[in-house]
Parts: structure tokens; C-alpha cells; sequence
């Protein structure tokens, strides 16, 4: 077990960083059983030259002295930093912290695990490379990313940080370095929350090399909810990432953003770091080491924790908590970041932002029966679809809802082309479960589910001749996943027509992305040119 660092009673008192954080944490996940189902990786200690890789010699030298220094001294030694506490233990934990995320990524890379999570203290992204910061002493993470590097050759490495406070220690590391892709959000409210940094706002993209590695996204109000969060990962973080394509993803697991944290004031749930773990773990495939960052209200963490290791596990993530669109706050944030990266990145430069703006939710389009106000629905929906076609953004040509009937307004033979039906089932059916008869070719399988349910039916057409992959992938990250999470289906049944331009690694990657709806009900349905029907569902 980890060594806890604890403060005497005489010494600056620390009173959220604390070791039931760590205690707390894994007896929640002994208690749901993942403890269990989970490799135990071994810890060690960091040498100095794996902590002289983001840290230098001086600054290493001075931490050293620590655990030999009086009450007076450790206090005179914190004063020259910013909200961090020595004890004279602090060292020793220090580097075991950075020695179990090593541990971690050495597991990764080697194929003993897919992925884990390394549950240390103390945390680490606040801390430079002189400098310790806001409760961390080394930069764990930062550590690890160059270690993958240099141990494995790792070409480029992505970095996602949900904790609530900006980690400026980690943007400093790698602001010129085009190999290492750094995204933070984080509580800012115009520069007037802590670290009070003007480096850690919209338009600090990186410098020299790195420009437009670096993402900052600001929260500029409290409060923000399930689905700003999941707004920021499919308007900015995932379409970057998906070009960026990564070696290996890092997790700054922050858990601090989660409700009743004492530091962040916001109101995403715990659930919700089920769902942005699932949407990571389709990059890089599926190397990802999360590594504890913050986290000071005791029954969120655990919660959260939970939530994020159940998911690296390969469990369903769970249904999320009802989400109403981002607010207005957030999306200012979303396009002012996006406007920022636009010269940096190609799936930036061609949306229309009429996506961001445009949210629909269940209340005007989904729960409406008469047959004008769908058809009103409808409408507007094709409209935007022609708006977003003048700007050469998306493959979609179709879109249809219907309570009842045929797929009166779907393009002829439809079933040749790729599709995603998305199904909220009634109630009898349990939520989760329906029966086609075998063999009906998809026209008819897209009737038959009409017939029974709402549905929502997205048809994506390759430009003739080509896969345009960067364009399915944009449609699918800024309209599909918006869309879909906030119809909260019961089913996801994916069709993949025999005149597919689609290859079979961005099919894999949308039918990954997909199984985060549905609790992992998903139903895919392959048809082969020149038969009548679909001989498996996988």
C-alpha cells in the first residue's frame, strides 16, 4: 500500500488533501467488487533521473532535504511556493506516486493490462519544473509521458485533464512539443479562479512547434452540468484527438468536477466519467493510464472513481442522468476555443458553428405526435442539414423520425447505404430488448422498428469514389453523438450496406464510440451484396 503523507498539527494545516482520499477510494471499489476483477501492479520508488525528466536537478536536490528538515525549516521551505505542504514524509510519497504511474504505463505497453488507473497521492499536474504547486510536489503525469517516450518510442501522446483547476505544470512541459497533445478544462471565471493564470484561457494554444497542441477550455461560470461536458469532448477534445490519432492517452483523473466538491462547485455526476473514459478508450487503441489528480468531496470521488475504473474494465456505461443541452456559457467557451485551434487542426476549419448553437431536445422534437409538428420537426432539421452542405461539413443526406408507419422520407435503398438507427424501445420491452425475424433485409427491418418505436435514422453517404473518413468521423463526434446522447436510446442498431465506402477501422471506431449509449445495447446488422437478408447479428 501507498505511504500516506499526513501534517502535524503544528504545521500549515491541510484539510482536503487528505489520505482518506486514497482509503476511501479503494474501498469503494473493494466493496462493488472491481478491486478484484483488476491486475494488482506492484509500486516502486522513481529514480532521480525518471523525476529529471520533467524536474531539475536543483529542484530535486531541494526535495531532498525535506525529510531531515525541522518544523520551522519545512515551513520557511513551503513559503516559496504556491498551496503546497511539506511533511517529512512528503518526498518518500512523492516518488512513490510517480513510480506507480510508471508502473502503470509500463503495464500498458508491455500488454500485461489494456489500461488502469493509478490511485496516488500526492497529486501532481499543478507541479513545474522548479517549482512544487498546488498540493503536488512532482509532475506524475508529465513524468509518465516522457518515460513512455524515451522507455517506448512512443510518437505522440495525448493528455486529457477533466480535474476542475487548470494544470498549468503539465502546459508548461510540453507547450512547444507538437509530440504531446495537452487538454485541459477547467474553472476559470475570467482569470478569477485559482491559479489565476492569463496562460490558462481559450486562446494559449502552445508556442513555437506546439501551437495547437495545447487546449484550454475555460469554465467561466459554476455549475456546469453532464452535458457541457460531454459538449466539450464531441465539439473539441475528440475531433482534434481523432486527427491527432495517439500512441497512448494519459487521464489527469481530476474528480474535483464532480458534484459537491468542495473546489469546484459543479454539477456533473459521477456517472458522466463513465462515459468520457468509453469515449477515450476508442483512441490509441484503448492504451490509457488514468492517474489521480483532485478530488475532496469523499462520496463523489469514490463514486467517480468507480464509475471510470468499471468502464476501463469493459462494463456498460450506465444510463446517463437526463441532459438538456450545454449552457451558454459553455458554448462560448466551445467556440472560442475552437476558433483559436482553427488553423491548427483540418476538422476545425470546415464546420459550421450552427452545430454548436443548434441542440435539439426531447421537448421540441422528439415527444410531439401530431403528425404537422413532426413534420415541422422534420423540416427544420433539413434545413440545417442544407445549411451545413453549403459548407462542405458533413456525409449526412438523411434524417428521419416517425412514431408510426414506413421510412416514407428515407432516400431510395437506403439499405445500401451505412446507417445508425437509434431506438428508444416502450417500456414493456423492458428497455433494452426487441426481436426482428430473421433475414429481412434492412428496408424492411427499418419498417418493422418504425413501426414499434421512435427512432431516429442517420444515413451516412461517402462521396462517390471515396471514404471521406475525416468527414463521416466530424459528422458522427459534432451531430450524431450529441444527438444520440440526448435521445437516450434503448437500443443502437448499426446497419453497414454491401456499397459501404466506409473502411473497417472507422466502422470499428464508430461502433466503439456508439456502445457508450444504450447501457452496451447495440446491434449490428452487416449486409452483403446480392443476398436478401443479414445471416448474424454481431
Amino acid at each position: 500500500p501507498p505511504c500516506y503523507a499526513s501534517f502535524h498539527p503544528d504545521s500549515p494545516a491541510c484539510k482536503i488533501e487528505v489520505p482518506e482520499r486514497l482509503t476511501v477510494s479503494h474501498t469503494a471499489l473493494q466493496e462493488e467488487g472491481l478491486a478484484e476483477r483488476c491486475v494488482s501492479v506492484p509500486i516502486r520508488q522513481a529514480t532521480d533521473a525518471e523525476i529529471l525528466l520533467a524536474h531539475s536537478e536543483e529542484y530535486l536536490e531541494a526535495v531532498k532535504k525535506t525529510p531531515y528538515m525541522s518544523l520551522d525549516e519545512l515551513r520557511t521551505f513551503t513559503q516559496q511556493y504556491g498551496d503546497v505542504y511539506f511533511h517529512p514524509n512528503i518526498y518518500h510519497c512523492a516518488k512513490l506516486a510517480i513510480g506507480a504511474a510508471l508502473q502503470l504505463v509500463d503495464s500498458v505497453m508491455t500488454g500485461k493490462v489494456r489500461n488502469g488507473m493509478a490511485l496516488v497521492r500526492p497529486p501532481g499536474h499543478h507541479s513545474q519544473r522548479s517549482a512544487a504547486n498546488g498540493f503536488c510536489v512532482f509532475n506524475n503525469v508529465a513524468i509518465a509521458a516522457h518515460y513512455a517516450k524515451k522507455q517506448y518510442g512512443i510518437k505522440r501522446v495525448l493528455i486529457v485533464d477533466w480535474d476542475v483547476h487548470h494544470g498549468q505544470g503539465v502546459q508548461f512541459a510540453f507547450e512547444d512539443d507538437p509530440s504531446v497533445l495537452y487538454f485541459s478544462w477547467h474553472r476559470y471565471e475570467h482569470q478569477g479562479f485559482w491559479p489565476n493564470l492569463r496562460e490558462s484561457d481559450y486562446d494559449s494554444v502552445g508556442k513555437e512547434k506546439g501551437a495547437g497542441f495545447n487546449i484550454n477550455v475555460p469554465w467561466n461560470k459554476v455549475g456546469m452540468e453532464n452535458s457541457d461536458y460531454l459538449s466539450v469532448f464531441f465539439h473539441v477534445l475528440l475531433p482534434i484527438a481523432y486527427e491527432f490519432s495517439p500512441d497512448l492517452v494519459f487521464v489527469c483523473a481530476g474528480f474535483d468536477s464532480a458534484i459537491g466538491d468542495p473546489e469546484g462547485h459543479m454539477c456533473a455526476t459521477p456517472d458522466i466519467f463513465a462515459h468520457l473514459t468509453h469515449l477515450l478508450k476508442s483512441l490509441a487503441g484503448g492504451k490509457l493510464c488514468a492517474v489521480l489528480e483532485g478530488g475532496y468531496n469523499l462520496t463523489s470521488l469514490a463514486q467517480s472513481v468507480c464509475q471510470t475504473v468499471q468502464t476501463l474494465l469493459g462494463d456498460p456505461a450506465p444510463q446517463t442522468s437526463e441532459l438538456n443541452g450545454p449552457c451558454e456559457s459553455a458554448l462560448e467557451s466551445i467556440q472560442c476555443v475552437r476558433s483559436a485551434h482553427k488553423p491548427y487542426w483540418a476538422c476545425l476549419k470546415h464546420t459550421a458553428s450552427i452545430i454548436l448553437s443548434y441542440f435539439i431536445t426531447r421537448d421540441n422534437f422528439f415527444e410531439g405526435s401530431a403528425e404537422e409538428e413532426a413534420l415541422m420537426s422534420l423540416c427544420s432539421v433539413i434545413a440545417l442539414f442544407e445549411k451545413m452542405k453549403k459548407q462542405e461539413v458533413s456525409c449526412i443526406s438523411g434524417f428521419c423520425v416517425s412514431e408510426k408507419g414506413t421510412a416514407n422520407y428515407l432516400e431510395k435503398e437506403t439499405y445500401s447505404y451505412d446507417m445508425i438507427l437509434l431506438v428508444r424501445l416502450p417500456r414493456f420491452y423492458g428497455g433494452d430488448v426487441c426481436y426482428f425475424l430473421p433475414y429481412f433485409n434492412a428496408q424492411h427491418l427499418l419498417c418493422t422498428v418504425y413501426y414499434y418505436s421512435q427512432c431516429v435514422c442517420f444515413v451516412c453517404v461517402p462521396p462517390q469514389g471515396c471514404s471521406d473518413v475525416a468527414g463521416l468521423m466530424q459528422a458522427v463526434l459534432c451531430l450524431l453523438l450529441p444527438l444520440a446522447y440526448e435521445y437516450d436510446p434503448g437500443l443502437v442498431l448499426l446497419v453497414r450496406g454491401p456499397g459501404s465506402g466506409v473502411g473497417k477501422a472507422a466502422w470499428a471506431q464508430i461502433t466503439s464510440l456508439l456502445q457508450g449509449l444504450a447501457q452496451g445495447h447495440t446491434l449490428a446488422l452487416i449486409q452483403v451484396r446480392g443476398t436478401e437478408g443479414v445471416r448474424a447479428p454481431l
